[in-house]
């Protein structure tokens, strides 16, 4: 006789369609600021920025929305980049010393290569565009001609061309080192200087073939920059000074002028890129990096804007990787008149605006950096009313204030063609700082709203009194002007001022206004939206959650101190109550039914229920394990309470253990070991599941809470149904509590806090307790109502927002473990289905969220499916409430740990994960909503794409292979296929 019955259905062509129409994986956009950038680059008449990273991805970005991806089949960093403007084409020189050619047009990708013995430090493209000026390390200047990509072997400029024309005293036997910069003559196209390490800057006309004058400098040379009017040009040197050159007609050789080193007498740090921009009131703008007094402030980052007496020191906290200015590029236009400065750093893009007094800093639409302080969590919210969403804008048009300017966004490149968005999307940060973030998902662009921060709640370490005294308020201080001149700039900052005010929990109710945030030393803030600035107190409630037990020894961080007198609080989100859990553990878990004015918080050792409407806690309970050691110091009291509770349901549960052998279960205790006995002793196990060994219930942190839920359901019998909390915990244990809500009951939901109910307080009293047979750690729990649906969220059905839920069939709950998905009958706690996930790979459970999919097909057509991510990255969707499998991907690497603990899930079928500190990767699991770039570039001529190969002379330089590539569809650069070399 056979054990297992493999009972494989044929596949029915009719439900296949159905999934193809409602479910389609697809990785969409990348959300945040690109990690670790490596280089940048700007088209001035497409009018679209170019941003580089060390892992070989190029990033172009216009106009908000307008965004285009490409990716380096080996993963090298690129270290420069550069446009053909007006093309729709830029080069990429990467760290292997290989030059790619991308397009972002269609076309079909080629590659050549060839071979040779040294390196590419700098690529410099002529205005005509038809030519690329190759700097070496071995000082040679190769020119290749574009788009054919032929070198012109005839044009080549050696060193030892160059060495022979220099003066005697100036040779003195020494190289003159690597090409660090070839700049093209602003009036006379064609004609370039060339600047090598050394210090000697050439002016060549590469059409004669000659050097029309020399400049012997004496300083290593860091950079050069031309004059509009080609008349002068600026050097900058790795002494910390500049120097400003004449250039006259005629050969001859010009001695160093007199260095102007900004931040001397002492010495200083190179610096590495100059600007010189014109302006119409006759005074420059000079722009540089670095330059700093070497023992004072040689470890800031900093970027100097000068013009006449105005002398500004922008100060950043990540390190300056490039910058540029969008200026005026036409060649009738007299001056430059620079409108905006944009600075990409290692952790954050700045721009600055040049035509606003005091340069204040534009805020960005996309780039934002995410990471300004760590993520520790986030939360995702569709579908925002739009009352909500003014409000939130306001707030933070509100705290930026006098940092508003009225320029527009200077990189405006391309045209946006995706449809607006139908609805407001917000997704919510947890950060390590204590602050919570808002952000504006309803597009392409991820753009910064609003910021919540709590530290001003309690006493931290760094207290605003704490601070040091305002220069503006001492009449003495206001006399020593602070040099260099220094201005923070940029919202990078990496450091906490106390860890303990770290996110881990955010729950928001869009119609109610309510925020709950939860910390890192278990404080949880209730808040509420004002629009104008109070100041006051903020009442503290302090939940035990063992207070029944004796011998606990805490050796965590110490409770934060809440501050006791009035505290003012900026627009936007208010504090109104905060809860304190003793011991003063990271929170795990939270739940807000604004409807019933409650909140529950889950921690490593137990749940609580808290009133914020009267300010009291309704229940504490304690979830520890007596052999939690992690948790546990001391031995626990035998309170009689707790033997007739907690200590006899752990032995009640030890008593019917299940292992992978059949047995009798002799004294079933409960239904629900009945129903556990009843799916444990089922022989038809499918093909795909395997059993599960139980695990020990002497498990650590057995006791931490991971899921909470509230619903309204049955719970004491099949004919009334009330308020109910559900609380999941790591050793599969399921608490179910029927609470006694003033004011709710029957079916029926109203306002609390009336006359009539003004001392009734909501009482809870536990109703079931579930141990699952495997005691797989509970991930999520969800009630459903008679259809099988889940149901609506506060306020939803009592607004009519949404259907009201079948209250006249009998109702279930779905609870996900690690290891399996249940569902189980209400109130009697049957087992309905089950279905183990676990597979031989030994995969677990991670990430749980019911997801409403609409058809591509039928407009009244729509289908509720349980989303799993497990720790392999793989996404199984299951019908609710059979649970019968319907689709897998593989969404996440199962070594990205990180990314698959950050997943978040969407309502509508779309979610978010961390690729990066700073990136968001966005996918969608819908086939009918899709959040993706769809853009275009206008051109400025019809451009072929090169139908020519090319060899480079293996005695040259070393560039190993070059690639076209081209751009298959809106928003996305296609990957070439790659050739051998030779081939």
């Amino acid at each position: 006789m056979m054990k297992f019955r493999f009972r494989r259905q044929g596949t029915d062509p009719q439900r296949e369609k159905i999934k193809q129409e409602l479910f389609a994986f697809n990785k969409t956009v990348e959300h945040g600021f690109p990690h670790q950038p490596s280089a940048l680059a700007f088209d001035p008449k497409l009018q679209l920025m170019a941003i580089g990273t060390k892992s070989g991805a190029i990033k172009v970005y216009g106009v908000p929305g307008v965004e285009f991806t490409g990716l380096h089949k080996d993963t090298t960093a690129v270290t420069q980049i550069h446009f053909l403007p007006g093309q729709g084409r830029l080069l990429s020189l990467l760290d292997d010393n290989t030059i790619h050619l991308w397009e972002l047009v269609a076309g079909a990708p080629r590659e050549v290569g060839g071979e040779n013995a040294t390196r590419v430090t700098v690529l410099h493209l002529l205005r005509s565009c038809d030519l690329l000026c190759i700097g070496t390390e071995g000082g040679g200047v190769y020119f290749l001609e574009l788009p054919l990509l032929s070198l012109k072997d005839g044009d080549t400029l050696l060193q030892d061309q160059v060495v022979q024309s220099l003066p005697d005293d100036y040779r003195c036997g020494k190289s003159l080192g690597p090409v660090e910069s070839i700049q093209e003559h602003p009036q006379q196209p064609g004609k370039i200087l060339i600047g090598y390490s050394r210090g000697l800057v050439i002016l060549w006309a590469p059409s004669t073939r000659q050097a029309e004058q020399l400049f012997l400098g004496k300083q290593q040379l860091e950079s050069l920059v031309w004059e509009r009017s080609g008349n002068l040009f600026v050097s900058s040197h790795n002494d910390g000074g500049y120097c400003v050159w004449t250039v006259t007609s005629g050969n001859g050789c010009s001695a160093q002028p007199s260095t102007t080193i900004p931040y001397g007498p002492f010495p200083c740090k190179a610096i590495n890129k100059i600007l010189w921009r014109t302006t119409q009131t006759g005074s420059p703008v000079l722009l540089y990096s670095g330059g700093m007094p070497r023992a004072s402030y040689g470890d800031r980052h900093c970027l100097t804007v000068q013009q006449d007496k105005t002398h500004v020191t922008l100060d950043f906290t990540s390190r300056v990787i490039d910058f540029f200015t969008v200026h005026n590029i036409e060649q009738e236009k007299e001056f430059d008149e620079a409108s905006a400065l944009v600075v990409l750093l290692e952790e954050e893009l700045v721009v600055i605006d040049l035509q606003t007094p005091g340069w204040p800093t534009l805020p960005t639409p996309y780039l934002a950096p995410l990471h300004s302080s760590a993520i520790t969590c986030s939360f995702h919210i569709s579908s925002v009313p739009p009352k909500l969403w003014e409000r939130l804008v306001n707030a933070g048009k509100a705290q930026q204030g006098h940092q508003q300017t009225h320029r527009t966004w200077p990189i405006c490149g391309g045209k946006n063609l995706a449809p607006p968005s139908k609805q407001h999307e917000l997704l919510l940060t947890g950060h390590e700082d204590g602050t919570v973030r808002f952000w504006d998902a309803s597009g392409v662009a991820l753009t910064p709203i609003y910021k919540l921060s709590t530290a001003n709640v309690f006493h931290t370490d760094c207290d605003p009194c704490d601070d040091p005294p305002d220069p503006s308020d001492d009449p003495d201080m206001q006399q020593e002007e602070e040099w260099p001149p220094f201005r923070k700039v940029g919202c990078f900052d990496p450091y906490s001022d106390d860890p303990r005010l770290g996110i881990q929990k955010i729950s928001l109710c869009k119609y109610s206004n309510k925020l709950v945030v939860a910390g890192t030393a278990g404080q949880v803030i209730v808040l509420g939206l004002n629009e104008e600035r109070s100041d006051h107190s903020v009442e503290v409630s302090v939940v035990d959650l063992l207070q029944d037990r004796e011998g606990f020894t805490w050796k965590g961080h110490d409770r934060l101190e809440p501050r006791l007198k009035p505290a003012p609080f900026p627009p936007g989100f208010q504090p109104q109550a905060l809860v304190q859990c003793l011991p003063p553990a990271s929170v795990t878990a939270v739940a807000l039914h604004a409807e019933w004015n409650l909140i529950s918080f889950g921690t490593s050792h137990g749940f609580g229920l808290f009133d914020y409407h009267k300010r009291n806690a309704v229940l504490a309970r304690c979830t520890l394990h007596p052999n939690d050691s992690l948790a546990m110091e001391g031995p626990l009291s035998r309170v009689k309470s707790l033997k007739k509770s907690l200590r006899q349901s752990f032995r009640r549960i030890r008593k019917s253990r299940v292992s992978g052998k059949k047995r009798t279960i002799t004294t079933p205790t409960s239904k629900v070991q009945e129903a556990n006995a009843a799916l444990a002793e089922q022989e038809d196990v499918a093909p795909v599941q395997r059993r599960i060994e139980p695990r020990s219930a002497d498990d650590s942190l057995s006791g931490v809470v991971r899921c909470l839920c509230f619903a309204d359901t049955f719970l004491r019998d099949g004919t009334h149904h009330g308020p109910t909390l559900w609380a999941g915990t790591n050793s599969g244990s399921v608490y179910a509590y029927a609470l006694e809500v003033p004011g709710v009951g029957s079916g029926r939901a109203s306002e609390r806090g009336g006359a009539g109910d003004g001392s009734a307080c909501v009482e809870a009293l536990l109703g079931k307790e579930i141990q699952l047979m495997h005691r797989a750690p509970v991930v999520s729990i969800c009630v459903l109502d008679g259809r099988g649906k889940p149901l609506p969220d506060p306020y939803e059905a009592s607004q009519d927002l949404a259907i009201a839920p079948d209250m006249t069939n009998a109702h279930s709950v779905l609870i996900a473990s690690e290891e399996q998905l249940k569902v189980f009958s209400l109130p009697k706690v049957s087992a309905k289905t089950k279905f183990k996930l676990t597979a031989h790979e030994g995969c677990r459970v991670r990430k749980v969220a019911v997801v409403l999919f609409l058809s591509t097909a039928q407009e009244d057509y729509s289908e509720h499916t349980l989303v799993c991510l497990t720790n392999l990255g793989d996404l199984h969707l299951f019908n609710v409430p059979g649970l019968r499998p319907q689709v897998r991907y593989s969404c996440i690497r199962k070594e990205d740990i990180s990314g698959i603990a950050s997943c978040v899930f969407t309502k509508n079928g779309q979610g978010f994960y961390l690729i990066s500190p700073s990136e968001y990767e966005r996918f969608s699991l819908s086939a009918k909503v899709l959040t993706a770039p769809l853009c275009s570039v206008q051109l400025d001529r019809n451009i072929s794409t090169p139908k020519h190969r090319f060899r480079l002379n293996s005695s040259l330089f070393d560039v190993t292979r070059v690639v076209i590539f081209a751009c298959y569809g809106y928003g996305k650069i296609g990957t070439p296929k790659q050739l051998r070399c030779g081939t």
